[in-house]
């Protein structure tokens, strides 16, 4: 016995939905973000952007809880603004140690946020960094 299914343009919205719900979102693209300067990142809170600029200071932080990356664009810590920060479960995604991107140009995707005043992109795999050089 063989079954057909048929799906009216609404069903299959929400089949898609489903999808995108059950497997994540689809893959980030840099094309569909806006970019923005590590300075201005912080007046598009909660805006999906792309960030570029080159990294000033890198430090993976073993010690502390949930084991951080961070990586800090245009200018270093504590004079930073704006931070991409690798929780140390994400590290596993990347082929490389995120924090060996200290001194190039980078492109950082994703919404931004606010951390103790300053403006912050979390990265949970490699497709959110591109670098520019």
């Amino acid at each position: 016995m063989r079954t057909t299914m048929t799906f009216t343009a609404g069903k299959l919205g929400l089949v898609l939905l489903a999808a995108f719900a059950t497997l994540g979102a689809p893959p980030i693209s840099i094309a569909d973000a806006d970019r923005v300067s590590p300075a201005d990142a912080i007046n598009h809170v909660g805006h999906m952007v792309t960030v570029c600029g080159r990294v000033a200071s890198a430090k993976y932080a073993t010690s502390a809880n949930r084991q951080p990356t961070f990586l800090n664009l245009d200018k270093p810590y504590p004079n930073h603004v704006f931070t991409a920060v690798i929780w140390g479960s994400d590290r596993a995604a990347f082929p490389y140690a995120p924090e060996s991107l200290a001194d190039h140009r980078i492109c950082v995707t994703g919404t931004i946020q606010v951390y103790r005043g300053k403006a912050e992109i979390i990265v949970s795999g490699p497709n959110q960094i591109q670098t520019s050089e």
